[in-house]
């Protein structure tokens, strides 16, 4: 297994040269945070298409259920991408999003559900647990995964952000649960934005935008959104999440900002806005050594 910085191995276009992620790059590659690696105490990943067992628009490391994907095929991807960031599926607590901003906390009781067992839970956008062990789960195709560490505490959060989750403001409701059940300190939280779809991919007609004018202050529009000629405009959802983060209390030194577009990288990574309903799942992965 290597382990890359420099962008060459996978063939990602970076839309910056900030060293954001590396690029683990085994059979089954993924992309991890020095941010987050330095701390010594969780492990962190997102997936790609690469390295899997499924065929057709699914290929090949889909990691949904539910998109109509041979089963057997999406549980030798989990159990391959569980391998490579060193977990195992029985640990994994996947999400159920509908693009709400409801966090669930998990606990020990929660172990395998949505993998290998079924979920009893529903309407769930974000993840946390202080439990050592737990991988925590959330999926994508060009929405935007919020990763949260508290290192101090030892308390990790996952959460699925597309524009409703953003106008929701997820991520700040993430911090708050983290703080309302662990006694966390914002100050103390290290944040990513992850590979999703970014401005110059992303347009929006005019009531998406409505929404956003509606969360976010006037002195940032400028920051996240420009109309075009056609009247519809182009979003910036990372720089959104970013202004949650700042908002939720996080600072800006302890805020990592994706410089991977799902869309840019479709090839690589599952883009809904490039394919349609006819492609894979993307998974953020967080968990507590």
């Amino acid at each position: 297994m290597h382990l890359w910085g420099d962008g060459m191995s996978l063939g990602l276009v970076y839309k910056n040269g900030e060293h954001i992620f590396d690029e683990v790059c085994g059979e089954v590659p993924f992309l991890t945070y020095p941010l987050f690696e330095k701390t010594g105490v969780v492990k962190s990943a997102f997936s790609t298409r690469i390295g899997g067992v499924s065929k057709g628009c699914y290929e090949s490391m889909n990691l949904s259920f539910d998109r109509g994907d041979d089963k057997d095929a999406v549980m030798e991807n989990f159990q391959r991408i569980a391998s490579a960031i060193g977990t195992n599926c029985h640990d994994m607590v996947l999400s159920r999003q509908t693009h709400t901003a409801n966090v669930r906390v998990v606990t020990e009781e929660d172990k395998g559900k949505g993998i290998v067992r079924e979920r009893d839970y529903t309407d769930v956008d974000g993840l946390v647990t202080n439990v050592p062990g737990i991988c925590l789960v959330t999926s994508y195709a060009d929405c935007v995964p919020l990763y949260f560490v508290d290192p101090i505490k030892k308390v990790i959060g996952l959460s699925h952000s597309g524009w409703r989750g953003t106008v929701g403001k997820i991520g700040k409701e993430t911090v708050r649960v983290m703080k309302e059940h662990f006694e966390c300190d914002p100050a103390d939280i290290l944040a990513a934005v992850g590979p999703s779809i970014c401005q110059d991919c992303y347009e929006v007609s005019g009531d998406v935008i409505e929404k956003f004018k509606e969360a976010f202050d006037e002195k940032d529009w400028d920051n996240l959104f420009y109309r075009k000629n056609n009247g519809k405009y182009q979003l910036d959802l990372w720089k959104a999440n970013e202004s949650v983060f700042r908002e939720s209390g996080i600072c800006k030194e302890h805020i990592a900002v994706t410089n991977v577009c799902t869309h840019c990288n479709s090839k690589i990574l599952y883009s809904h806005r490039e394919t349609g309903d006819k492609r894979g799942n993307l998974c953020a992965f967080l968990a507590l050594k």
